[in-house]
Order: structure tokens, then C-alpha cells, then sequence
């Protein structure tokens, strides 16, 4: 394997090591301090003291869900117009005629770009 992808798959392990001792912190918490858990739990997903069955949810815990997913659209959205370079964020600005993908000004074929579109679809 070569180096990067001995370093990649070490921080994956790192991270898989780590969220498993998250887990098993959580676990035991838990385990050792129950009614505190589940309290807390039923206080912020909006299921005790509410006067109907699902009131709570939908009008505490539940109304998160619009926002995750709005938080996803926007993930989706800004992956689907960055450039095509992996680990560029930078938005893409014209066809790359050399890899026929979108690029940024930084990774486009020709250079950093100073004209306007048709300019740089003639190529120049």
C-alpha cells in the first residue's frame, strides 16, 4: 500500500476506535445514572407532561427533522457546484475542455481565468 493510503486507513481506524469509546462511555453513563438519562431524553425529545400523545415530538424533537434536512439539501447543493478536483470547495465556474468537467479558476486547464464565458469557451 502506498503511504497515503496507509495514513487514510489509520485515521479511519483512529476514528472507528474512537467513536466505539464514545459509545461505550454513553453505554455506561447511562447504565450508571438511568433515571437522569431518561429524563433528560423525555425532556428534549418532547414526551412528558405534553397533553396529547405525539404533541411534544412534533413541536420539539420532531420539528428538527425539516431542519436536517434543509442542512442536507444545502451539503447536497454546494457538493453538486464545487469543483471537480477531490478536496476542492471552490465553486466551478466553466467546462474544463482538457477533462470535460466543471473546474474552479485554480484547477481549470487554462490557467487562472480573467474573461468571460465566451472568451474562455474559445479558448482564450
Amino acid at each position: 500500500m502506498p503511504r497515503d493510503e496507509n495514513t487514510a486507513l489509520r485515521w479511519r481506524l483512529f476514528g472507528l476506535v474512537g467513536l466505539a469509546a464514545v459509545v461505550v462511555i454513553g453505554i455506561a453513563v447511562w447504565a450508571l445514572r438511568a433515571s437522569f438519562v431518561n429524563h433528560w431524553l423525555a425532556v428534549h425529545t418532547g414526551t412528558v407532561n405534553e397533553p396529547g400523545p405525539y404533541y411534544g415530538f412534533w413541536s420539539g424533537f420532531g420539528s428538527d427533522i425539516g431542519e436536517l434536512l434543509l442542512l442536507g439539501g444545502l451539503v447536497q447543493l454546494v457538493r453538486h457546484h464545487n469543483c471537480h478536483v477531490e478536496g476542492c470547495w471552490r465553486v466551478k465556474t466553466h467546462n474544463d475542455p482538457a477533462v470535460h468537467a466543471p473546474a474552479c479558476k485554480k484547477h481549470h486547464s487554462l490557467g487562472h481565468l480573467h474573461g468571460t464565458d465566451q472568451s474562455i469557451d474559445a479558448g482564450g
